[in-house]
């Protein structure tokens, strides 16, 4: 005869099974991101203005060297909270990250609304409104204000959301846009977060929409989080040979990474302009490295982007002034949002 404690033991463990496989990781409610809200039900959600502690290293190789290369900063971001948000059932979070134009309220501030409505914190970082005293004008921007500024904006907004008792710091995604993207497939690398968040929590899901492929490390450790790249075939910006060589080592640094091509998509499928029309510089050929040191170093000149001067000369000589297409897709966005959304709820649900 079977001793009736074991039974009992065996049913509590499997009620717990149950209860984890209902609820997610630790016992965490299951976000539904199927359903995203038509734009114009988004007008009276507002998100609030907030601020916290942050810091402005130029690349890796400055961040934690002396206020003189790494000073601090304050990060500006929009905070949008889902309604009726409690301590008691804290929820996901995603922090996005703008492109060259800056936070659009047709992109970045509409994503935020959307997961709020969809019970899903979102943080909007604006990279270049916390840095006006670097740069205000739109090509100076670029060259003074960098992905790893944007990046140490984002990890320090990781720990901000952690210490909200209404959000799960567990479970907070990075996706970014363009320029934002291309921060995003960089923090997805150990080497990054080791050198921001030291000891600290890491993002839960990486995501980039068309963010130029054009920065590798020698050092192809991941964070071990998911890493989804969405870029479209028209995009001439983003290469989708050397994306796929990312995708590679991340996978070789042990993450399950993914690249989504859109045929027939232009770059900023999800912006305002109808398209398609031409715009800035060319990337799509520079060829970056980052090797152990944290030091970024362009592979055809071997200069090391150690300032704007620098980054002004690297940039010039490898990208080109034909530019590139971006276009409004409509139908090409219903597309991504089903995508990001089965993408997240396999990183918030524990489904993987």
């Amino acid at each position: 005869m079977r001793n009736p404690s074991n039974i009992l033991s065996i049913l509590i463990l499997a009620l717990f099974a149950l209860t984890l496989s209902l609820t997610g990781p630790a016992g965490a409610d299951k976000v539904d991101l199927t359903n995203w809200p038509a734009h114009d039900t988004l007008d009276s959600r507002h998100g609030e203005p907030v601020t916290y502690p942050s810091h402005s290293p130029f690349t890796l190789w400055e961040v934690g060297k002396g206020e003189a290369l790494d000073p601090p900063s304050d990060a500006r971001a929009t905070l949008f909270l889902p309604e009726n948000t409690s301590p008691d059932a804290p929820v996901p979070a995603v922090i996005l990250l703008h492109g060259a134009a800056g936070v659009l309220g047709s992109r970045e501030l509409t994503y935020g609304a959307q997961f709020a409505q969809m019970g899903v914190a979102a943080l909007v970082v604006d990279a270049f409104g916390a840095r006006r005293d670097k740069a205000t004008g739109f090509l100076q921007r670029l060259l003074e204000i960098t992905e790893t500024m944007a990046l140490a904006d984002a990890y320090s907004g990781l720990r901000f959301l952690d210490a909200m008792p209404e959000v799960d710091g567990d479970r907070v995604a990075l996706m970014g846009f363009s320029y934002g993207g291309m921060s995003t497939m960089l923090g997805a690398f150990a080497q990054t977060a080791e050198a921001l968040n030291p000891g600290g929590k890491r993002f839960s899901a990486h995501i980039s929409f068309y963010g130029p492929c054009i920065a590798r490390f020698d050092d192809t450790r991941a964070t071990g989080a998911p890493v989804l790249l969405l870029a479209g075939s028209e995009d001439g910006i983003v290469d989708p040979e050397r994306c796929g060589e990312i995708v590679e080592d991340l996978r070789a640094g042990g993450a399950d990474a993914e690249f989504v091509l859109y045929q027939g998509a232009y770059h900023q499928w999800d912006g305002r302009f109808a398209g398609p029309r031409t715009i800035g510089r060319n990337l799509a050929d520079c060829d970056l490295n980052v090797n152990e040191k944290g030091i970024v170093r362009d592979t055809l000149t071997l200069l090391p982007m150690s300032g704007p001067f620098l980054r002004k000369v690297i940039l010039g000589v490898c990208s080109d002034s034909d530019g590139y297409l971006i276009g409004r897709d409509d139908a090409i966005r219903e597309r991504s949002n089903r995508d990001v959304g089965a993408f997240l709820m396999r990183a918030f649900n524990g489904d993987r």
